[in-house]
């Protein structure tokens, strides 16, 4: 044994092994394709509360995910305690949105795909998928389902609001009815005809209706 292996360093032989550009372009590229998940993410997005701090951490997660690929790529070992380290890790935000996850994967999968250094298939995947989100999630549905709620007195108003309905709506189906000592409660999915609500104005107008309220309907009812 030498002088100079009593000095020598394998964290400072590392250090000298790896490539400075390799790092540059692998997570340039990441921060570019996490800036478009970022951007189609905002542009897709249908909620009522937007989080822009959702929309930074998709494109964080695209560059943590090229570092830990790229660190996990140059050393067999360091990638078996990368692994048991990441085991130990539990994610315990509630996911609001179902899309949201799928936006979570591709940010992912564009760090993994990047960091392993497949530039051609993270750019035109991420921009494919791109193309997809925007051009079926912000897809306008005109046969929106609705929910009307209607307060009846007695049978006879149950008969008038039933016609009124058929005659305005283009399909209705009945999804509940609950009667009680006060009266009537009719609950029916409704799809409407050129996407006007002023049918809701005569219904409660109708003899022996107290009520009547149309809501939206996300496809998921429980009576």
């Amino acid at each position: 044994m030498t002088f100079n292996d009593i000095f020598k360093s394998s964290f400072i032989e590392k250090v000298s092994s790896f490539s400075p550009l390799n790092m540059v372009i692998a997570l340039g590229l990441s921060f570019i394709l996490g800036l478009f998940i970022f951007y189609v993410y905002k542009k897709t997005f249908n909620g009522v509360m937007y989080s822009a701090s959702f929309g930074v951490s998709l494109m964080a997660m695209t560059l943590i995910t090229t570092l830990i690929i790229l660190a996990v790529t140059s050393n067999i070992i360091l990638s078996l305690g990368m692994v048991g380290a990441l085991s130990i890790v539990r994610f315990r935000s509630a996911i609001k949105e179902p899309m949201d996850i799928a936006f979570l994967f591709w940010s992912i999968s564009a760090g993994i795909v990047t960091g392993a250094g497949l530039i051609p298939l993270s750019v035109f995947g991420s921009v494919f998928i791109g193309i997809i989100m925007i051009v079926f999630v912000n897809k306008k549905s005109s046969d929106n389902p609705y929910i009307l709620v209607v307060n009846c007195a007695n049978d006879k108003s149950e008969e008038l609001v039933t016609d009124m309905v058929d005659k305005n709506v283009r399909k209705y189906l009945v999804k509940s009815k609950a009667v009680s000592a006060t009266g009537i409660e009719l609950t029916m999915e409704v799809r409407l005809k050129d996407m006007t609500t002023q049918f809701v104005n005569s219904v409660s107008q109708l003899e022996g209706v107290s009520n009547a309220v149309l809501v939206s309907y996300n496809g998921e009812y429980m009576s």
